[in-house]
């Protein structure tokens, strides 16, 4: 619990990927230095959170803020609706309001890639190759331990629950950032699979519903609960989670031709994880546009700036529907399930 007096209260999710850090170091340096703030970190094992915790204080001590930083930390798996159910009862116990919300944590089903695949599709159109790749290799039919689609549940359903339920924390003047893709193409989503357990694009169709959720719910929340929220895609970025099937000579041949897609014009490859963190950082300290998907985007040099997408709206009203249902459903399955979600 906060012990800081008129703090503005953070919670990020993922903290701990590229991205999520980048968002926590920019939050720093935007947001007015006098001010006092609250990071509160999220992840699935304790010393992933001591270790970003360690990072951003080390990052905090260079910067000019005058304002007192404090930590918190949620070990929340969203795969997990028990560990989603303890980390809203811990936040309704330790605090009175959220300001921000972030929610960056994301999961895929990676087995690995095409290299035939990869090497055709950039041969025949570099750009294409490196910016919308098909050569990603996902498991078809993963559910987890609560019988859902994981990557649905990890990726929407889990954050979307858990907005449910601390929604009190964050009316009158909280803003909810919900990350996207570039890739989230409405061809990714059927609606016949809204759980994504037939899909062979389950990561990008998770993003598509994340838009379509976004598109159903951003006006209610606002006139309803005073609630702000956005969408925002990061562009492309080095991300920690595809390491694992790089070796050294394929990682720097992806960001050489990261670099050669940016020169030739492609604003979608922010590259560093500070440039993909732009968009999301700037509508936490600034208004920006609703019914767009907010994006971070690079010039050839490496200069940020913001680009707004339009998302077609097709199914959003059915998206909504759908996870309210679940909610409703989770509600009665989870009611008197609490576990303590500071034990590692």
């Amino acid at each position: 619990m906060s012990l800081i007096k008129n703090d503005k209260v953070a919670l990020i999710t993922g903290t701990s990927s590229n991205l999520g850090i980048n968002i926590a170091f920019r939050i720093l340096e935007q947001l007015p230095s006098e001010e006092n703030i609250t990071l509160i970190v999220t992840s699935r094992t304790l010393a992933k959170a001591r270790e970003v915790i360690n990072d951003i204080k080390a990052f905090n001590k260079k910067t000019n803020r005058t304002g007192q930083l404090e930590f918190d930390y949620i070990l929340v798996d969203f795969a997990d609706m028990i560990s989603v159910l303890s980390a809203c009862y811990d936040l309704t116990k330790r605090y009175t309001k959220i300001d921000y919300f972030v929610i960056n944590a994301a999961q895929g089903v990676y087995q690995g890639l095409d290299w035939i695949g990869a090497i055709k599709q950039i041969m025949a159109n570099p750009l294409e190759g490196v910016t919308h790749p098909t050569y990603k290799i996902q498991r078809v039919g993963v559910k987890s331990n609560d019988g859902m689609g994981l990557v649905f549940q990890a990726n929407v359903f889990g954050p979307y629950y858990l907005i449910h339920r601390i929604k009190p924390l964050l009316k009158n003047g909280g803003k909810i950032v919900w990350i996207s893709s570039v890739m989230s193409k409405p061809s990714c989503l059927s609606f016949d699979d809204l759980q994504l357990l037939k899909s062979h694009e389950s990561y990008e169709g998770s993003k598509r519903l994340v838009d379509l959720m976004h598109i159903g719910t951003y006006q209610k929340l606002k006139s309803n609960e005073g609630i702000v929220q956005y969408v925002v895609q990061p562009g492309i970025f080095t991300s920690f989670s595809f390491f694992k099937f790089l070796n050294v000579f394929t990682y720097y041949g992806m960001m050489l031709l990261f670099y050669f897609a940016r020169m030739i014009g492609s604003q979608l490859h922010n590259i560093s994880g500070y440039n993909a963190a732009n968009a999301p950082v700037s509508c936490i300290v600034s208004d920006q546009i609703q019914d767009k998907k907010v994006g971070s985007a690079s010039s050839r040099w490496g200069q940020e700036y913001l680009t707004y997408d339009n998302i077609d709206p097709t199914g959003a009203e059915d998206v909504v529907a759908y996870l309210e249902s679940l909610c409703k459903q989770w509600d009665e399955t989870l009611k008197d399930q609490i576990t303590n979600t500071r034990q590692p």
